[in-house]
Order: structure tokens, then C-alpha cells, then sequence
């Protein structure tokens, strides 16, 4: 296939002039060296924040239409993607079919390398039927060269589908930037060890994934300021987490902390609300529940409701 000749002219393929000679370094040069090459790498994220914003954007929307977010790669690309999406439900219990990781071989590819996976076009768009994709969702085809013919398979069958698309690549102008409705390219520049992707190409690929699914789950209501009020308590250090979540917003000491989360059957933003509102836990969750579970807006309303009865009470006496 023409289109996925030339991997040599493409900016992550090249050679880095800072690390010609790494292999007469000192170990403390080596460090160095790629210390500084990975200062470029925010700065190239930087570039592509309008972009990360727009993708977010979309991701929420997707969310609101009852769809999913899909991460789908090969190797690292595939790797940063499953990484993301699994980490999504303790820190933000979330359901895991939410957000959704597929890398080009399976599961078995994510310990073990199955480079011939990434070739198929074919492969990628039956990836994403098997986990019934619709219109309804929105895809992030992750590849550094932005040519991986199991991700641009893969994008082109989700617009087929009327799913709104996402690339991510670490060159500029590549394959799967045309495909997609939003491209987000930060591009780092040559790795200290020629091609080795996985390095500064796989930091702003992480960088990039924090971001959509962060900033997309916070404006879904998943934190209240920046505490992580959905965590989900699974074990000892969560619980103790949630502990200090409930006593930092809400200026009470442990044992109430605990005894709070104990009435919320654990939903430290069940506990907030019932500690600022003073709502019983019954009270408490049908309030949240009126505000799609954005704890801000649920004080506001109950703040407004608390002040309504007070002035009909008022009244009436």
C-alpha cells in the first residue's frame, strides 16, 4: 500500500543529533539527555490544547448521549489507551464499559508484542463491531506515525458508523488526521534512540489521554473543585482517601467523616452533601440525583430549596 511507504520521512522516524554519539555516554549523560529531550514534550502538548479542548467537548457530549469513549491503537499507542480506559473506574466509578480500550491483538498484546496486529484495516473495524459500535460513541485512533493500518480501518469504519472520531499522532499532515473530525498532533521530534517510539512519542500520548479523559470526566461532574469525589472505595487506602475528601470540603473532623460516609453506604459525595445541607441520607441522594450527579449544582439546589421552605414556613406564621 503507497500510502503507508516512507516510514524514514516521518519526524518520530528520524535521527536526534543531541544523542548520535549516546552509547559513549556516562550513564549520568544518558539521564541528562533525555531528561532535556523530555522538557519538548508539554511544550508540544501546548500546541494541541484548543484541540484537546474540542475532543473533550465531544467526549461529554458522547457521554450525555448515552455512548462511549474508545481508545484503540497498536502497541504502546494501544497499551496508553487500555491503560487509561481501565483507570477510569476506581477514580472516577465510572461503569467500565464507559470507557473502552482495544489494542490491536487483544489482550495477550498487552504483555506481549504482536506487531504483525497492526497491518489490517480489516481488523481494526472488526474490533470495534465486536463491541457494537454506534453513532452514539466516539473513537481515538492513537498512532505516533498517524498510518497504523489497524487504526485508520478502525476510524474510517467508525465514521462509517456516524461515530464522532478523534486521531492522535505525534507527526504533523499524517493519514489519520485527514480521517478523523478532530486531529490532535503533538509533535515531539526524534526519540533519543532512533524510532523508540515509546519514549518522548508515548509521554505526550499519556499526556494528551490524562487530559481527554480528565477534563471530560470532570465536566461530567466527577469532582467537586479538584477533589475526587466519585473515587470508589475498594480498599483500606481509598477508604481512608475518601475519609480526608469528606473532612477537606467539608471542614469536619474523622470520626464524623466516617460516620457519614458509613449513613452514604460510601459515596463520599453522598457524605458532603449530607454534612453541608444537613439532608438526611434519603433527602441527600434524591437532591443529587436532580442534579445528574454534579455535587456543586446539588448544594446550590438544596441551599435554594432549605431557603424556600424557611420563607414559606415564615409566611404561614
Amino acid at each position: 500500500m503507497p500510502e503507508h511507504d516512507d516510514l524514514h520521512r516521518l519526524v518520530s522516524e528520524g535521527r536526534n543529533p543531541a544523542s548520535t554519539d549516546i552509547d559513549l555516554m556516562s550513564a549520568g549523560e544518558i539521564v541528562a539527555c533525555m531528561n532535556a529531550e523530555d522538557r519538548l514534550v508539554a511544550d508540544a502538548v501546548a500546541t494541541q490544547v484548543p484541540a484537546i479542548a474540542q475532543a473533550v467537548e465531544a467526549i461529554v457530549a458522547a457521554f450525555e448521549a448515552g455512548g462511549r469513549l474508545i481508545y484503540i491503537g497498536a502497541g504502546t499507542s494501544g497499551r496508553l489507551g487500555v491503560l487509561d480506559a481501565s483507570e477510569c473506574p476506581p477514580t472516577f466509578s465510572v461503569p467500565p464499559e464507559l470507557v473502552v480500550g482495544l489494542i490491536a491483538g487483544g489482550d495477550h498484546a498487552l504483555r506481549h508484542p504482536v506487531e504483525a496486529a497492526e497491518d489490517s484495516e480489516d481488523q481494526g473495524a472488526a474490533d470495534l463491531d465486536a463491541i457494537g459500535i454506534s453513532s452514539k460513541d466516539i473513537v481515538v485512533g492513537i498512532a505516533v506515525s498517524g498510518r497504523t493500518p489497524y487504526v485508520i480501518g478502525a476510524l474510517r469504519h467508525a465514521r462509517a458508523k456516524g461515530a464522532a472520531t478523534v486521531s492522535l499522532a505525534c507527526n504533523p499532515d499524517t493519514i489519520i488526521a485527514g480521517i478523523a473530525d478532530i486531529a490532535i498532533a503533538p509533535v515531539v521530534g526524534p526519540e533519543v534512540v532512533t524510532g523508540s517510539t515509546r519514549l518522548k512519542s508515548g509521554t505526550a500520548q499519556k499526556m494528551v489521554l490524562n487530559m481527554l479523559s480528565t477534563a471530560s470526566m470532570i465536566r461530567s461532574g466527577k469532582t467537586f473543585g479538584n477533589l475526587m469525589v466519585d473515587v470508589s472505595i475498594s480498599n483500606h487506602k481509598l477508604r481512608e482517601r475518601a475519609v480526608g475528601i469528606v473532612r477537606e470540603a467539608t471542614g469536619c473532623g474523622a470520626p464524623e467523616a466516617r460516620d457519614l460516609l458509613d449513613q452514604s453506604g460510601g459515596s463520599v459525595k453522598l457524605a458532603i452533601l449530607m454534612q453541608i445541607t444537613g439532608a438526611p441520607a434519603d433527602t441527600a441522594r434524591a437532591e443529587l440525583e436532580a442534579a445528574n450527579g454534579f455535587l456543586r449544582h446539588a448544594i446550590e439546589r438544596a441551599g435554594k430549596n432549605l431557603a424556600t421552605t424557611e420563607a414559606t414556613t415564615t409566611r404561614e406564621i
